[in-house]
């Protein structure tokens, strides 16, 4: 059981088919009180009218015995004196409740009242009905009351028995006084129009909900089949390592299709970020492989020669091999994500402390405080001015100015530049225009690639472009300090 409402699409169709029976079950409520009001309503309607009728009669001064009403076929009728007695009543009237009387043989002391029998009927008490024993209106000789009363009760005419609604009306006589008509109208249509309701929805609502949950099912499978499919090409990726594999795109401009770009967009850069670290793999492996089969080399020839031992170049390849470990270990702990320490760095002050004892660097600087690794910052320009100062013919300089909310630092040579097609890929890791001169320089190709990672991780851009000389144009630009 729990699998089965564990998916999307069985909790959407239950929750479709609960609320569509609240509210079915709600609506049908509200229309059988509805209809029950309105057929209750006419009923009482109908008995007013009836109780009118008669009332007229006996305004009129209509003995009880030639009351048209009295016949029962219009429903039951009483007539009640001043001191709630029954002096009139229909033919074959054998109980009644919901009245102000419960009594259906007219008294025999009273004038006109019937055949004389002295058979009171039953007696019971009336059954909770709303009437009053009278308007309370003044009313004048052969007047009759504007007010009418209603209740609901139930009467046996002839032996069949119905329930009613009663409505009451007085009348102020000529020669008997006030009298009370009470006249009842059937209630059988109100039932029976009820019932049939109430059966309908007794048999329609299941079908009704089967229908909408078969339809819900059916809709919530089709929209959910390119999730599905999304699901087994990413199992499939898993199962091969393929990244290169993308997830089916709907055709589409919903949800799903936004969750498959997405998607598409995550393996894509995994993929980059996994080819990305093949490649500085190999060429890490590359890289350090030279230095250490020269020092190796230097050693064997030692071990067998130790006057020719070189001992400054093998001084030199341990150097190149010192630096070239920092170089990866500080990348490696870039690409997990080491965020920068968040301490005050003046970047006039860090450009000067670097550009000292570095020949032919001129600085130019206004204060511009950042936040960040001091540590970091210093290697991002002393790698910037590394490479300047191995491309320079004669003069570099390094200058320090605010923009706004930024602080900018550029690094200018007076060399040959960088070709616009190559400003972006000297970024990339190993990457060296010039080989074979940056080998000898003792240069990986990860200078300006560890400057760019670190201006990412403090917030800031690392770009090139051409400088005023001629040369190269380095600009870093990072948030002034309360500004990131």
């Amino acid at each position: 059981m729990s699998r089965l409402f564990g998916s999307v699409r069985s909790r959407a169709t239950l929750g479709a088919t609960l609320v569509v029976a609240v509210a079915l079950v709600t609506a049908g409520i509200a229309v059988v009180l509805s209809l029950r009001s309105n057929l209750t309503a006419e009923a009482g309607t109908q008995a007013e009218r009836s109780a009118r009728a008669v009332a007229s009669e006996l305004a009129a001064g209509t003995a009880y015995g030639d009351l048209s009403g009295l016949d029962g076929d219009d429903g039951p009728v009483q007539i009640l004196d001043e001191d709630g007695g029954l002096v009139a009543a229909s033919e074959d009237l054998e109980r009644i409740s919901g009245t102000a009387t419960a009594e259906v043989k007219p008294r025999p002391s009273a004038p006109g009242g019937g055949d004389g029998d002295d058979d009171s009927g039953d007696s019971d008490d009336s059954d909770g009905s709303d009437d009053s024993d009278g308007s309370g209106e003044d009313l004048d000789p052969g007047e009759i009351a504007r007010e009418t009363t209603f209740g609901s009760g139930s009467a046996t005419i002839d032996g069949d028995a119905e329930d009613y609604r009663f409505a009451a009306v007085d009348v102020e006589t000529h020669d008997r006084g006030r009298l009370t008509v009470y006249a009842g109208a059937p209630l059988a249509a109100e039932h029976s129009a009820v019932a049939t309701a109430q059966t309908a929805m007794l048999l329609g609502l299941p079908l009704l909900l089967g229908v909408v949950a078969g339809v819900t099912w059916m809709v919530t499978g089709r929209a959910l089949r390119p999730v599905e499919g999304i699901r087994r090409e990413m199992a499939a990726i898993t199962a091969s390592e393929d990244l290169a594999r993308r997830v089916p795109e709907p055709a589409t401009h919903d949800e799903i299709a936004r969750l498959a770009r997405t998607t598409n967009q995550t393996l894509a850069a995994l993929e980059a970020s996994v080819e990305r670290q093949r490649r500085f793999v190999a060429d890490a492996s590359h890289e350090l492989r030279s230095p250490i089969a020269s020092l190796r080399t230097q050693l064997e020839v030692a071990a067998a020669h130790p006057e020719l031992l070189d001992l400054e170049g093998a001084v030199e390849d341990t150097v190149r091999l010192q630096h070239l470990a920092a170089d990866l270990l500080l990348l490696a702990r870039l690409d997990a994500g080491e965020r920068p320490a968040g301490t005050p760095v003046d970047l006039a002050a860090l450009a000067r402390e670097e550009a000292a004892g570095r020949t032919g660097v001129t600085v130019d600087t206004e204060p511009a405080e950042v936040t960040g690794s001091r540590g970091q910052l210093g290697r991002l320009l002393a790698n910037l001015l590394d490479n300047a100062g191995r491309h320079a013919r004669e003069r570099v300089a390094v200058t320090v100015r605010r923009e706004g909310s930024w602080a900018v630092l550029g690094v200018a040579d007076d060399g040959e530049g960088v070709a616009e097609a190559d400003r972006e890929r000297i970024f990339e890791r190993f990457v060296r225009l010039d080989a074979a001169r940056s080998r000898d320089d003792g240069g990986a190709g990860l200078g300006l690639a560890i400057a760019r990672d670190v201006a990412v991780r403090h917030g800031g851009t690392l770009t090139a472009g051409a400088a005023p000389t001629g040369g190269a144009l380095f600009e870093l630009r990072l948030p002034l300090a309360g500004q990131g």
